[in-house]
């Protein structure tokens, strides 16, 4: 049985959620996503955020970009299918960090879902740089960890961020663990 806290013993109402996800999948030279299974394993952790009140911010990286202009590592595809998903519109800020993020941030009602572009488009994310974790923390009041395949890694976004934030972990991040235990 997970023995850590989860967003089931978090009130999230009317708070700005930022959620790490594991979206790190499959896109084409056309940029259609051939596998949606890590994205469709976090809806049952956003839907619950969604319906308890919250405001949700998503982020997560792709692949390995060279630079920021490295357009074949956008999260932006992504969006657009958590868009059918959910059957809602999936808000996108073109950049994890920038102004405008953090204005798209200020301006979610509860049960918006905001994805910010990937993370790995700034270096100090695999450095764990603790001034990129405050950047991305700013603006939210909770962070959920819901990316097993990245909670392993000391990341901005794994790591770092938990100093800032106030911590817990998302359904399928607790169901991993609970797999991986009982094996």
């Amino acid at each position: 049985m997970f023995r850590k806290k989860t967003i089931f013993q978090t009130d999230v109402a009317n708070k700005t959620v930022l959620v790490r996800v594991d979206f790190n999948v499959p896109i084409n030279d056309l940029g259609v996503i051939t596998d949606d299974y890590r994205i469709r394993k976090a809806l049952p952790t956003i839907e619950h955020l969604r319906s308890s009140g919250a405001k949700v911010v998503l982020i997560s990286h792709l692949g390995r970009p060279t630079s920021k202009q490295d357009v074949a590592c956008s999260l932006a595809p992504i969006a657009h299918r958590l868009d059918d998903l959910l059957h809602t519109t999936v808000l996108f800020a073109d950049d994890c960090i920038s102004a405008d993020a953090k204005h798209k941030i200020k301006e979610l009602q509860p049960g918006d879902v905001l994805l910010l572009e990937n993370l790995r488009y700034y270096p100090e994310e695999e450095a764990n740089d603790p001034d990129f974790a405050k950047k991305l923390a700013k603006g939210c009041d909770v962070f959920v960890q819901e990316g097993f395949g990245v909670v392993h890694r000391a990341h901005a976004s794994t790591d770092a961020i938990t100093r800032y934030l106030p911590s817990v972990a998302g359904l399928l991040l607790a169901k991993e663990v609970d797999t991986i235990t009982n094996a």
